[in-house]
């Protein structure tokens, strides 16, 4: 194969294979390079680790990378033992792990503004430049812009189908995403626009039709009314639901959090009580953490959960929860110790509250809360 050609069908996974290898040598010393920053005596140092942010969340990013082109290759070798590695499949992997080998060795993009380099994780120039390997030097060179352009012609070629490509999924999963992408079409697509222009909450009619086809519980265990399907399966779920309108495929996994969080660390009451009514769209549930000006950095968190007798009382704001008026159940995450930082003071509540409606959409006492309307620019949304 000359430099700049791409490798194609059973030539390309060997490279794939090589190349995973390479990507994980370099996320071990990766790895190595950020404990010596971060541990003291073998254990992780909060206040090393919270002055050497930068370096831990570049190290996740790497680690990401590595895993995906291990996912890449291991993709490329089942589909092609399966008869179903063609052309635009080869194209795609080929491409993907390319650009992934690319930012390994020239800065990993972690947000529009911030890059991280390896040298930055305290890797030496030798530990950095042994990741151009020649099966990795043979797939960056290999995705040039002939190879794009002739994966977006085969691309074009799939227009209305549900995915580019063979996506690898089961029979079960394939049959899951096409009964799914039908019911977009034809519950969702048709009436989104309308919604997000009338900031319009989704039908209760459309969540009991979800209900029934088991959208909100795929993953739990059969025995309190799931389906027993894995994580796949509400991707699959989430990805053709939000196709049709994001709103509506963003409510399946309020359900997933809610049962996650209840099947691994409630009581069996707990779980008898809201597992089966959650699963059934009885119960709505909605995931309270965000605050104002905390974000994502739930450590951060500053809202008040103190004990009073045989309950708790909570005090503080939240922001950004998803289907916060209509939900049945909050899973509230506050601050049970003020004393310890971070999230150690923390804990998580099932909080039931009543229904809100149109006109009183937080009817319960001690609670106030509004809408966020659209966003969108002035004039349009």
């Amino acid at each position: 194969m000359r430099g700049r050609e791409a490798a194609a069908g059973p030539e390309l996974i060997p490279l794939l294979d090589a190349a995973s290898e390479a990507a994980a040598t370099l996320r071990d010393r990766a790895v190595e390079a950020v404990a010596a920053k971060v541990t003291v005596g073998g254990k992780v140092d909060t206040a090393a680790l919270e002055r050497e942010q930068r370096a831990a969340h570049g190290l996740a990013w790497v680690a990401t990378y590595a895993e995906a082109i291990a996912q890449i290759a291991s993709y490329a070798r089942r589909m092609e033992s399966e008869g179903r590695f063609g052309e635009l499949e080869s194209l795609l992997a080929q491409i993907g792990a390319a650009e992934y080998l690319s930012q390994l060795f020239g800065g990993v993009l972690m947000s529009q503004g911030e890059i991280v380099r390896m040298h930055e994780l305290g890797l030496s120039k030798d530990q950095h430049v042994a990741i151009l390997t020649e099966p990795v030097v043979k797939l960056i060179l290999g995705a040039t812009p002939e190879t794009r352009a002739r994966a977006v012609e085969l691309i074009k070629a799939t227009q209305g189908t549900a995915s580019f490509g063979d996506t690898g999924l089961d029979e079960t999963l394939q049959a899951i995403r096409d009964e799914m992408r039908r019911f977009s079409e034809a519950e969702v697509v048709p009436h989104a626009q309308e919604w997000h222009l009338k900031d319009e909450y989704v039908p209760l009619e459309l969540i009991a039709q979800m209900s029934e086809l088991g959208v909100f519980s795929l993953t739990l265990p059969e025995e309190f009314g799931g389906l027993g399907l894995g994580k796949e399966a509400m991707c699959v779920v989430s990805e053709e639901l939000s196709r049709g309108y994001i709103g509506v495929g963003s409510l399946g996994t309020r359900s997933e959090i809610a049962e996650e969080l209840i099947l691994n660390a409630g009581t069996d009451a707990q779980k008898q009580e809201w597992l089966p009514r959650i699963a059934s769209g009885e119960v709505l549930p909605t995931a309270v953490f965000t605050e104002p000006n905390i974000g994502s950095d739930l450590a951060s968190l500053t809202t008040r959960a103190v004990r009073d007798g045989d309950v708790y009382r909570l005090t503080g704001q939240k922001t950004w929860i998803t289907h916060a008026a209509r939900a049945d159940l909050m899973t509230v995450l506050a601050r049970t110790d003020p004393k310890e930082k971070g999230y150690r003071g923390l804990s998580m509540f099932l909080a039931p509250k009543p229904r809100g409606t149109d006109d009183n959409p937080f009817p319960a006492q001690g609670m106030t809360g509004g809408e966020i309307e659209v966003l969108g620019y002035r004039g349009m949304k």
